[in-house]
């Protein structure tokens, strides 16, 4: 029998072969434990820069009760946590001086262990200025009527274009990343299939992407419209038959992300039959002085 409490391990494999299961029945809840440890089986550990990827998973009887997943150097994701489970982690993660610079998850799960991370290290948490809500698909009802044009599925040959649509959206999000030839491979935007919607003259206007099936569950992941081409129902069109493909595939469940500020992409995505799942919050600490030291 396995002993009770947090297992720490920087083998994917060796999270996997605990905590597989328990992701999978909960696929939604688990989006990004999911996805990262199958990036991390995929690529190999050294493909995520200097530090290993380490997992935990929280065992009881020899069952799995929570996860998590840290990525140096920013990377720390948690499934849903009670009050006392994101303590015991916390207090586990500091007693072996353990760096988190931050953490994400749902909303209450990212607060308590905010609280908890506090408490053990001093570390003064702040809450990220972005908010998401996870929504499930579950009646896609398709825009009528659907704007002039039609999708496209992007392929190998069309390289160049996908880098310049993920450039454009993750200037869009204020994400730091690098997009080229030689940098690709190792970014979050590689393993996505893409599918743009063009106008009848065949302007691309509007791009979705979709993850890998794993688990049963593709998440859409990105979607972006630029600013100007915005209020024609492009991003609509192009949602509903990323959703339709993920379906078509084989995919039980479908989830994507919101941003809670964007009213706009909210509204649109229930229209589309995506329902809330979760509200996803997210802390970076700042270094301080441990409560029980003072």
């Amino acid at each position: 029998m396995r002993p009770d409490g947090w297992h720490l391990t920087e083998d994917v494999d060796d999270f996997l072969a605990r905590a597989g299961d328990f992701l999978r029945s909960r696929p939604g809840r688990h989006i990004m434990q999911l996805t990262w440890a199958e990036r991390v089986r995929k690529r190999g550990a050294d493909a995520f820069g200097p530090g290993a990827p380490q997992f935990g998973v929280l065992e009881r009887g020899g069952e799995a009760l929570a996860t998590f997943y840290r990525l140096p150097p920013r990377g720390f994701g948690l499934s849903p946590l009670t009050p006392e489970q994101a303590d015991s982690l916390a207090a586990r993660l500091a007693a072996l001086g353990e760096s988190v610079p931050g953490v994400s998850a749902d909303a209450d799960t990212a607060t308590a262990f905010a609280e908890a991370w506090q408490r053990h290290t001093g570390a003064t948490p702040r809450p990220r200025d972005i908010r998401l809500r996870l929504y499930r698909l579950e009646t896609l009802t398709p825009p009528e009527p659907m704007p002039a044009g039609r999708a496209r599925v992007l392929g190998e040959q069309d390289l160049d274009q996908v880098m310049f649509w993920c450039g454009e959206f993750a200037a869009a999000v204020g994400e730091d990343v690098s997009l080229d030839a030689g940098t690709w491979a190792d970014t979050r935007f590689a393993d996505k299939r893409y599918t743009l919607w063009e106008t009848p003259d065949g302007t691309p206007v509007s791009v979705a992407g979709m993850n890998p099936l794993i688990g049963g569950q593709i998440q859409v992941d990105i979607v972006y419209t630029p600013a100007e081409l915005r209020g024609h129902g492009y991003a609509a069109a192009v949602t509903a038959e990323v959703s339709r493909a993920a379906l078509a595939s084989g995919a039980r469940d479908v989830v994507l992300f919101a941003d809670l500020s964007n009213p706009t992409s909210n509204a649109l995505y229930q229209r589309l039959g995506y329902r809330g799942l979760a509200d996803w919050a997210g802390y970076d600490f700042l270094p301080g002085t441990p409560e029980n030291s003072r």
